[in-house]
């Protein structure tokens, strides 16, 4: 479950993505994702961390479960401490969900990132939470679209959730940083927690 934002998040990395690095224009989104893939490949947090404005993606990730936490119930979460945990605790989440980016991309092991996040007290993982909406096995299909606009560009990312038969797309803000491409938000994580428990409901309700 802890894999997460790391599977959120480093979807950009990931399982597919790499062979962008030599198909696409250098100053193109696309290539700055494949920028960020193949930092991730080689655990090269600097230059992970110049495609991807990872404190910035943890805020706003934090800000996007804490609007939605009551739909995390029908995600097997227990939503009364998550609640708790993102009223009291939302700087030191962030905190948390950025170093567990950088452990990753340094170790290569989601285990060893997520270890020892205890926050508050509380057992609470930012990117565990984000893998709960992703799911178990998911697999990278493809980039679906990008939506260009000025400095500004959204680019959906088709992933399949395989316990549901279906595919979600994440969706990533990227701004114009002159020469490259920034990925400073996952912009549809409020949506992807809402569809997901609506799926998981009927899956529950199907296995009755």
């Amino acid at each position: 479950m802890k894999k997460v934002l790391l599977l959120a998040l480093l979807i950009i990395i990931g399982v597919g993505g790499y062979w962008y690095y030599r198909t696409v224009v250098t100053a193109s989104p696309q290539y700055s994702l494949a920028q960020a893939a193949n930092a991730v490949r080689t655990h090269d947090v600097t230059t992970f961390e110049r495609y991807v404005d990872v404190n910035r993606v943890a805020r706003n990730l934090v800000d996007q479960v804490s609007d939605e936490s009551s739909a995390l119930e029908g995600l097997n979460v227990n939503g009364a401490i998550i609640q708790s945990a993102l009223r009291l605790l939302k700087p030191q989440l962030a905190q948390s969900a950025t170093q567990e980016v950088r452990l990753y991309i340094e170790s290569g092991s989601a285990e060893a990132a997520a270890a020892g996040q205890n926050i508050g007290g509380m057992n609470v993982s930012v990117l565990g939470l984000a893998g709960r909406v992703i799911g178990p096995n998911p697999q990278f299909k493809g980039i679906k679209y990008v939506n260009q606009k000025d400095d500004q560009t959204l680019v959906g990312l088709e992933i399949t959730q395989p316990q549901y038969d279906t595919t979600l797309v994440l969706e990533l803000k990227m701004l114009d940083q002159g020469d490259y491409w920034r990925v400073t938000e996952i912009a549809n994580m409020g949506t992807l927690i809402k569809h997901t428990a609506r799926l998981e409901k009927q899956r529950l309700l199907k296995n009755r």
